[in-house]
């Protein structure tokens, strides 16, 4: 991408002090420390926040664009993600103001988003002259909320905010033309743009927005994520998506072509309908063959909410094959179950492909259908069971907790799993309680009909439900460990011990055993009442476990026996 010579428009950064170029703007992106006892707050690049009891750092691709593509503009950038540095508040608020800096750009989402309001504030209280630019989710469906409630200086609404704030800030600096998708207050004298929405606050103050967001550039403008500004090694060791490290991610497209989940917030807020876009083959190969190269990376997982696939996969897969990069790097995706067949499978295995990931999210065709999900019950058994096939490692991600299953229902979806798990074609899975982030038709539809316990956004954390449920809380927590326990029957166990070929081996499936307790003590239905150290948590875990290795028949056998091919549909 060509640089041009810019003419500066303003002469003075956010201090009042003197600029002769833009590095002499400074620009941090990244994010505060959240302490709690419930654990590490998951919320880089997530889709779905948790805390985590065993930490899990995701490589959060849109804002490392953000960070790589500023510093690319000519802006003077640092990286401060001071969740995966595990800095404290205060220790981080001083590295902050050790920077200099004039804008710090903050990815938030519900759970989080009344703690960033009080950080919000914090913040500009202790460094005044400090421009605060907040992006995610949350701030896409509702922007006013956070003008509202903190004293932000700029929202940018959309997933495109790794391109719409070196706009922002050209539009600051050299008079660039503003795109939409940002807000600003009225008494801001950095915007020159003619509103195309105008707000009034419950102070009374004034808010401006550029219109609706931007959200049509070409992926292939971006420059490679620099992974040294990024501190690419935060997020290339704890993560469960790694079998091979060091590991990093990628991002194939924004964000998934299937683009219709009721429940994904990223489907409703930073990429809606209509506005999936992907890198080109050509695109996602040379930034995979750079951080092999310059890193060593042995293990990329794609982040995309859905690779692409056609021609642009086998075009991917080619180029991995005739360059020899299939050798020197395993690759993983998520995938939907109905996406591809043996053919493409085979060509991914060949290619290098080792992780593969899909949403099941329930196991009865009902949820489903209302979920707008487009898969049927038996593709949930062939799409993984031709991945198997072709050597990749399936793993599947499921949830627990939806207003219309009954109890029945939901010991159907634990009994789906663990007949995939006991018949090899799931390897790894992902738990969790069903949250209705706000904005999602979910969402909604728990609106219209008064599902919500709570619209506390603290609430939406994955610890106990939010929506009413026919049965317990306490029995939710209890079908949470057991999913997260229905792999442990005997031919799985036996599997895994006769797959040691190496220490490496045996170091991943110790390391995997820590996920799963650190999963266990996630929903533990004392919650923080216990620890790693309790025994009553590992009596519960023990308990747990050992019922499914001891009991592996499953109510599902006969019937999922019976599934073909033919009972599948390949989205080709």
């Amino acid at each position: 991408m060509a640089r041009t010579k810019i003419t500066l428009r303003k002469s003075v950064n956010t201090r009042n002090v003197a600029i002769k170029k833009l590095k002499d703007i400074v620009v941090v992106v990244g994010y505060p420390p959240i302490e709690s006892k419930k654990g590490v707050p998951l919320l880089s690049q997530n889709r779905q926040f948790q805390f985590f009891n065993a930490a899990t750092y995701i490589y959060p691709m849109v804002p490392a664009y953000a960070a790589s593509n500023i510093q690319y503009h000519g802006y003077k950038t640092y990286w401060m993600d001071g969740i995966a540095e595990k800095k404290g508040y205060d220790e981080w608020i001083d590295e902050l103001s050790a920077t200099g800096a004039d804008y710090l750009l903050v990815e938030t989402k519900s759970p989080v988003v009344k703690t960033h309001w009080k950080q919000i504030a914090d913040i500009k209280k202790k460094l005044p002259y400090l421009k605060l630019i907040w992006v995610g989710d949350h701030i896409s469906a509702f922007p006013q909320e956070t003008m509202e409630n903190s004293p932000v200086d700029y929202l940018i609404t959309g997933g495109d905010y790794d391109f719409v704030t070196v706009n922002l800030l050209n539009h600051i600096y050299t008079g660039e033309e503003l795109e939409g998708g940002v807000w600003w207050r009225k008494e801001d004298k950095d915007i020159t743009a003619i509103p195309k929405q105008k707000e009034k606050l419950t102070s009374g103050k004034m808010v401006y927005s550029s219109g609706p967001a931007s959200l049509r550039h070409n992926l292939d403008d971006l420059p490679f994520v620099d992974r040294d500004l990024t501190k690419w090694e935060l997020y290339a060791y704890a993560n469960g998506n790694y079998k091979y490290t060091p590991g990093t991610y990628m991002y194939s497209g924004r964000d998934c072509w299937w683009n219709r989940c009721t429940f994904c917030v990223w489907d409703h807020t930073l990429n809606p309908i209509g506005s999936y876009r992907s890198f080109s083959p050509e695109r996602l190969f040379a930034e995979v063959k750079h951080v092999v190269d310059k890193y060593g990376v042995k293990e990329i997982f794609d982040d995309a909410g859905t690779l692409f696939i056609g021609p642009k996969l086998k075009k991917f897969c080619d180029l991995l094959i005739t360059s020899g990069y299939n050798k020197k790097v395993k690759y993983g995706c998520n995938m939907r179950f109905n996406a591809l067949n043996q053919e493409y499978y085979d060509l991914m295995g060949k290619a290098g492909f080792r992780f593969i990931l899909y949403g099941m999210e329930s196991g009865n065709q009902k949820t489903l259908d209302k979920l707008d999900k487009g898969t049927k019950e038996a593709d949930a058994i062939n799409g993984p069971r031709m991945a198997r096939q072709a050597g990749l490692d399936p793993h599947i991600t499921i949830m627990l907790g939806y207003p219309w299953e009954s109890y029945k229902d939901a010991r159907r979806t634990i009994e789906i799993a663990k007949y995939a798990f006991k018949k090899g074609y799931y390897e790894t899975m992902q738990a969790t309680i069903v949250i209705p982030y706000p904005a999602t038709p979910l969402w909604k539809e728990c609106k219209e009909k008064g599902w919500l316990l709570t619209e506390d956004y603290d609430d939406y954390d994955m610890r106990q439900p939010v929506m009413k449920i026919p049965f317990s809380h306490k029995k939710i927590l209890e079908l949470e460990q057991d999913l997260y326990s229905c792999f442990m029957t005997p031919q799985y166990i036996t599997r895994k011990v006769l797959s040691i070929r190496s220490v490496h081996d045996f170091k991943y499936l110790f390391y995997m055993g820590w996920k799963l307790i650190g999963h266990l003590l996630d929903f533990d239905p004392n919650q923080t009442k216990v620890s790693w150290t309790s025994p009553k948590f590992w009596k519960n875990a023990a308990s747990r476990l050992g019922k499914h290795l001891f009991a592996p028949k499953t109510s599902v056998d006969a019937e999922k026996d019976a599934i073909r091919l033919v009972d599948s549909a390949v989205n080709l």
